[in-house]
């Protein structure tokens, strides 16, 4: 099972809309088992895929009604003390939603994890073996359902945290949904630094508990080498809403000088983790055009954009606005798929 993050530091880039409609095209279009890890406390992943009624199932009825595992529910034996995870998990099934992938649920609550697992890293830091199991939570989790999926999205907040940093360490890949603004440009670089301080720091108190404890780690699921090093897979850009002057629409200056530059700040600061696969050319996944009104219609239906249909309430232009994002997910989905050797 291939493991990836979508992350960045920036948010309100239109990151999990993009990611859930990846994940759908990977599991609706290129056949793959695919399996859906929402680890934002906001919890957005979810209800786009489940719906609002199902989610106030799930978080707020309390009545049985849905039988799923939360991320949460995973987490609740480090929360209580323990280094290891809950392994019985029942995801929310795909047959049960129309994105046809199955998920292990977000949880308003997770964040509460954040204390715990910054305690843990501290602990890694210093050799300890308990601190290590813990922190690698996501490894053991990636162990758990590695023979039940093709691939896996982990879809994360915009925090540079104790949470996002173990997500990452069970990671193979991660990409980057980006804005056309400043900010996400100074969110990769953010990211790099960050990758960079932690990567060193892990890799050093791993180091020191085999020198306490020679042999032990084997006996765990942990991540040895972290295979993040070498898995950044590429970036979109999530194209700007254009000024009309004359009749005309043009585009605004100051948001093409930010895009003209994107590729060499990607190079620069993010160059040391492309892929094998990656090169300047395909680090760029593709524009994300601006989809006006659908956005919120296939929320409110719980559908990936590419499958609505009349019955939904798509009209007049939505047709063509949907047949072009179906295009653009395509050439996204196929590349990231090349990007990160699944294709």
């Amino acid at each position: 099972m291939i493991t990836i993050a979508a992350f960045n530091n920036k948010g309100g880039v239109g990151k999990t809309t993009l990611t859930c409609n990846i994940a759908a095209f990977f599991a609706l279009q290129l056949r793959k088992r695919v399996l859906v890890v929402d680890c934002d406390p906001q919890c957005n992943a979810t209800q786009l895929i489940m719906g609002q009624d199902a989610a106030t199932a799930l978080y707020w009825s309390n009545k049985g009604l849905i039988n799923a595992t939360t991320i949460r529910d995973v987490l609740q034996p480090i929360e209580d003390g323990d280094s290891y995870i809950e392994t019985r998990i029942r995801p929310y099934l795909s047959s049960q939603n129309r994105f046809n992938v199955d998920v292990v649920c977000g949880h308003p609550s997770f964040s509460i994890i954040e204390d715990r697992l910054g305690a843990a890293w501290h602990e890694l830091l210093g050799g300890d073996l308990g601190g290590i199991r813990k922190t690698n939570w996501n490894t053991a989790l990636r162990q758990t359902l590695s023979a039940q999926y093709d691939i896996a999205f982990f879809d994360l907040g915009p925090s540079l945290g104790s949470i996002n940093r173990s997500v990452l360490i069970g990671c193979d890949y991660f990409f980057t949904p980006m804005g056309t603004d400043i900010f996400s440009i100074l969110g990769i670089r953010n990211i790099s630094n960050w990758l960079t301080l932690w990567g060193s720091r892990y890799d050093q108190g791993l180091r020191l508990a085999e020198q306490n404890n020679p042999g032990r780690l084997n006996n765990f699921p942990i991540q040895t080498s972290l295979t993040i090093n070498n898995g950044y897979a590429g970036y979109t850009m999530q194209q700007y809403i254009t000024k009309s002057k004359g009749g005309e629409r043009r585009p605004t200056k100051a948001y093409d000088e930010i895009i003209s530059q994107v590729p060499n700040e990607v190079r620069k600061s993010l160059g040391d983790f492309f892929t094998d696969r990656l090169s300047e050319d395909n680090a760029h996944l593709g524009d994300v055009p601006h989809l006006y009104s659908l956005i919120p219609l296939a929320q409110s239906v719980a559908s990936p954009i590419v499958s609505l249909q009349s019955s939904d309430g798509i009209v007049g232009s939505q047709y063509k606005q949907r047949t072009e994002y179906t295009e653009i997910l395509r050439n996204i989905a196929e590349t990231l798929a090349q990007n990160i050797s699944l294709r």
